[in-house]
């Protein structure tokens, strides 16, 4: 009876009606996603509120930062990700057993790299991104608090990419529900009460990342089958290892590309002085929630993706593609234009600004009327990397996205009749325009290839 209560998370990917089972997937995995965000959100409505536009600033700058030194990282999750959907499609347990201990202690080793990094080169790389002198302490604090904490993170993420990988996107939800109350509650005692100022929600979000961490592994040390965790079979399988760095690798420099040309032109917002950089980092972080819904359809193709090629279900990849390109279509159009329209209400609960509001006004207007291309991109690099193509993306990513925008800004930008916020921000949809359109043209060529080795 416990095994099979235990089951019922799991999901059988290869057979029955996609979409009805891509929702049941992604709306748990989307929820999740935001609960994660509202850690960020949580930080920046308190400080915002209670700190003052300085706080605010100092914390929101900081994100472009951590998503750089993270996704590298956490883009190897995506390797463990593909190789136990796969391996979970085919049956093969003691395969899948190995991929999960190698993953788990890879996500441990991550996190000690990534607190010497953080903590160490936190003052150094702000200066480098010009951030402004009267942000500039707030802001080395928090990232140095955050990233004492950063292996909890690197637990969370690889431990429910492997229950992702088995279709379970409840329980995460679950613990995640736990640790967003209590980070919540955290950051009020701590910033009004104590009146810790950004170390407060700082150790508020570290404190909660931990306890999801601990729920997590506790989930897995209790499950049966190829995801169960136990200390005694934690090692590195160099195999498994090497299957992981050949999918999550370009995952990863895909993410710290795209990152990096984000840490640009965060440096480039950063020039217009600290109620730009406030404004920006309010409706970056309501646009996160946008984008979090959508990428819940790009967790789904890469799980739906790599169990039905480990299960030789290869008829219905591209179905699997259509379902999510769909699904995330809605997703993007429905929710980006809503933050527009509901845009001054939100950032309203940032900051008492009426400056702050107008600056975060003019991203928001930009980028989420026409957010639904970049979940468009993500799903086909999803598919893509399913498919275990992980090499392609990142070299058509580099090139499209990030190569534009970095010529974008080191040339026409520089000119004093482009040097505006509003050309700075066109920056992202001219861009996922485009990459969208190259990745898909990539999976038509692959999909062709693959079909005659398939035979499907």
């Amino acid at each position: 009876m416990e095994k099979e209560k235990k089951k019922k998370y799991e999901m059988d990917m290869c057979n029955g009606p996609i979409l009805s089972k891509m929702l049941v997937f992604a709306l748990p995995l989307m929820c999740s996603s935001i609960l994660q965000l509202l850690f960020n959100a949580a930080d920046i409505i308190v400080v915002g509120n209670y700190a003052g536009d300085n706080s605010l600033a100092a914390v929101g700058s900081t994100s472009a930062l951590i998503n750089l030194l993270t996704n590298f990282f956490l883009g190897l999750s995506v390797g463990a990700n593909v190789l136990v959907a796969r391996y979970s499609g085919a049956k093969k347990e003691q395969e899948e057993r190995e991929t999960v201990h190698t993953a788990m202690l890879l996500s441990v080793y991550s996190g000690i790299i990534l607190t010497v990094v953080g903590c160490i080169g936190a003052g150094k790389i702000l200066e480098w991104m010009q951030t402004p002198e009267d942000v500039l302490p707030l802001a080395a604090l928090y990232l140095r608090i955050y990233f004492g904490g950063i292996t909890a993170t690197m637990l969370y993420n690889f431990g429910s990419a492997i229950l992702r990988a088995v279709g379970d996107t409840k329980r995460p939800l679950y613990y995640l529900s736990v640790a967003g109350v209590i980070n919540i509650v955290l950051n009020l005692v701590f910033v009004i009460v104590f009146k810790l100022d950004v170390a407060g929600v700082a150790l508020a979000t570290v404190i909660s990342q931990c306890i999801s961490a601990l729920l997590i592994i506790r989930c897995m040390m209790k499950a049966e089958g190829g995801i169960r965790l136990e200390f005694s079979l934690l090692r590195i399988n160099m195999d498994k290892f090497r299957r992981i760095l050949q999918i999550g690798l370009p995952a990863s420099f895909q993410g710290m590309i795209f990152s990096f040309s984000n840490v640009i032109i965060q440096s480039s917002v950063n020039s217009f002085g600290a109620i730009t950089v406030a404004g920006n980092s309010a409706a970056a972080n309501i646009e996160g929630f946008v984008y979090v819904a959508m990428n819940a359809f790009h967790q789904a193709a890469i799980s739906f993706t790599g169990q039905n090629i480990g299960g030789a279900k290869y008829e219905r990849v591209n179905r699997i593609l259509y379902v999510a390109e769909g699904c995330v279509l809605v997703v993007g159009l429905l929710l980006g234009n809503l933050a527009v329209l509901f845009g001054r209400s939100l950032l309203a609960l940032y900051t008492n600004s009426a400056q702050v509001v107008d600056a975060g006004m003019i991203r928001l207007r930009i980028i989420c009327s026409v957010y639904a291309l970049c979940g468009m991109m993500d799903v086909v690099v999803g598919s893509l990397r399913g498919m275990g193509y992980a090499v392609l993306p990142m070299v058509v990513s580099l090139i499209g996205a990030c190569g534009l925008r970095l010529v974008w800004i080191f040339t026409f930008f520089r000119m004093e009749m482009f040097h505006t916020r509003e050309s700075l921000y066109l920056t992202y949809p001219a861009s996922w325009f485009l990459t969208f359109l190259a990745h898909l043209v990539c999976y038509v060529i692959v999909r062709k290839k693959l079909a005659k080795v398939w035979g499907a």
